[in-house]
């Protein structure tokens, strides 16, 4: 059996297939006559299988018939993050090989100068909205045939990771020679994994941007199978709940941060809205507290379910049973996944002994482009990792501990900032909360916790004080922190993803921490 967007656009074009965030619906008709348009337009101006394209937008239906072009001509889909400056987004177009570039009106500046810095020929340069030097849109396929495209290929996103240590990479798999139905196919099984089964009917709901992978890819996986994918652009907790209720929205893709946030409104506002659509709600990105995820359990039933990726693969999965019997862990290997935890001299780890993350996902492989040294030390032994520390218990279940990169190692003892994060954010002042490590003299490292004050709440040495005192209740001494600081707002994009080491790297001037 053949799935694809494509072909059930074709049997049914009538149906919904995505609702942008102001409300305006498109048919699965609309979306595959703009895509097709798209890729006759991009081929009459000289892309060829393997080229990219990339895009700076919002939530909107433009990125998801981008996604389907590309998706049947053999290109590549680059979505930029709109928080870059502009010199990260040169780099980026200049690192891609962009031959075309999207942006939206609201980012104009940003991806003005951008494509300025990268050298991006004019003819190369499309607005949605208004920007100056910058084609409209719809010139992309304008007087294009709405048909389907001859000689078509598969082909899909290329995104770039968040760069942890020096400059983001573009994660890219080797071209598939195989049609894009067979390609979306299984991409679409994979959403199988969560029960989520072809012939179902269902409405996802996009909650974070899309230009983050798994956002990406659970959005299309979803138009893949014929569902409908209601779109927002500025997340906030309660217009998500007006969203699932008026949509009837079956599923969502999630993050941590957004379960906080929801569980921090009033409780009329909870009990007000109808929730009982929804039977599969899946998350994944950072670990998850453990009463955070008890308590979306409590409030939505079991439909929550955990999953361990990377933008380069995965991975585990965690069904609401497996976390209710093994609470905390995200899970154990996919049918085609295997998980090693290996120490730093690459021998395994004994069950509950942190070490490295190792992931092997079949025959999948993938390189980091333009970057053979950062593949090469990627993959050990046919396995791969990004970094992750975590531990396997006597069941087989990987239990995450931070990433690597973010471990505090102070006189000589490991110590895992989300662990203390997850306490610490359990505190009814606290809006949000960072923990990393910063300069000792004699330690090498101390824990700094950087703390979000709830609305009304102001910060003082009195709080800082009260705060730590709440955390010496919940963990071991060693871990506390030695030191409470106040901000307005963490550094968070629209995901929930924390940029840390912009709180981080002020405390490490001068000093030379490698990050």
């Amino acid at each position: 059996m053949e799935l694809g967007f494509w072909n059930h656009a074709l049997e049914h074009p009538e149906r919904t297939a995505a609702v942008d965030p102001d409300g305006s619906e498109y048919t699965a008709g609309e979306l595959l006559a703009a895509a097709n348009r798209i890729v006759h337009g991009l081929r009459t101006r000289g892309l060829e299988p393997g080229d990219a394209v990339a895009v700076m937008l919002p939530n909107g239906h433009e990125v998801l018939e981008l996604f389907m072009a590309v998706a049947q001509a053999g290109f590549f889909l680059t979505p930029l993050n709109w928080h870059l400056t502009a010199p990260e987004v040169a780099y980026i177009l200049e690192d891609s090989g962009a031959k075309v570039f999207v942006a939206s009106e609201r980012f104009a500046e940003v991806a003005a100068r951008g494509a300025d810095s990268a050298g991006l020929a004019a003819d190369a340069r499309f607005a949605v909205g208004a920007i100056p030097g910058f084609a409209p849109y719809a010139a992309l396929g304008q007087d294009q045939p709405a048909t389907m495209p001859e000689a078509r290929a598969a082909g899909g996103p290329m995104t770039y990771t968040s760069g942890t240590t020096g400059k983001p990479k573009g994660v890219r798999r080797d071209t598939v020679r195989a049609s894009p139905e067979a390609v979306s196919t299984q991409q679409a099984l994979f959403l199988g994994l969560f029960g989520i089964l072809p012939g179902s009917a269902g409405v996802h709901l996009v909650v974070a941007p899309l230009y983050h992978t798994a956002v990406l890819s659970f959005a299309t996986n979803h138009l893949h199978l014929g569902h409908t994918v209601v779109l927002m652009d500025r997340w906030t907790p309660e217009e998500m709940l007006r969203v699932v209720e008026r949509y009837r929205v079956t599923s969502s893709h999630m993050v941590p941060t957004h379960f906080i946030r929801l569980l921090k409104l009033p409780a009329e506002v909870k009990a007000r809205y109808d929730l009982s659509s929804l039977s599969h709600v899946v998350h994944s990105a950072a670990p998850c507290p453990v009463e955070t995820k008890q308590a979306m359990l409590d409030w939505w039933g079991p439909c929550v379910y955990e999953y361990y990726a990377a933008s380069e693969g995965g991975g585990t999965l965690a069904t609401p049973a497996d976390w209710l019997s093994h609470p905390g862990t995200v899970g154990r290997p996919w049918p085609i996944s295997q998980i090693r935890v290996l120490d730093d001299d690459g021998e395994p780890c004994a069950p509950g002994e942190p070490g490295t993350v190792w992931i092997r996902m079949g025959e999948h492989r993938f390189e980091y482009h333009k970057d053979q040294a950062k593949t090469g030390n990627a993959w050990r032994d046919g396995f791969f990792t990004v970094g992750d520390a975590g531990y396997l218990d006597e069941d087989g279940y990987l239990f995450l501990c931070d990433r690597k990169a973010d471990m505090i190692i102070s006189g000589g003892v490991n110590i895992y900032p989300a662990e203390i994060e997850a306490v610490l954010v359990l505190h009814p002042k606290i809006a949000d909360v960072a923990v990393f490590g910063i300069p000792h003299p004699d330690w090498g490292e101390e824990v700094k916790a950087v703390v979000q004050p709830a609305a009304g709440v102001t910060p003082s040495e009195a709080l800082g004080q009260e705060i730590l005192d709440f955390a010496a209740q919940g963990l071991a001494r060693y871990k506390l922190p030695r030191s409470v600081d106040f901000t307005e707002a963490l550094p968070r994009d629209p995901s929930g993803k924390l940029y840390k080491r912009k709180l981080r790297d002020p405390y490490w001037q001068d000093r030379g921490r490698a990050i």
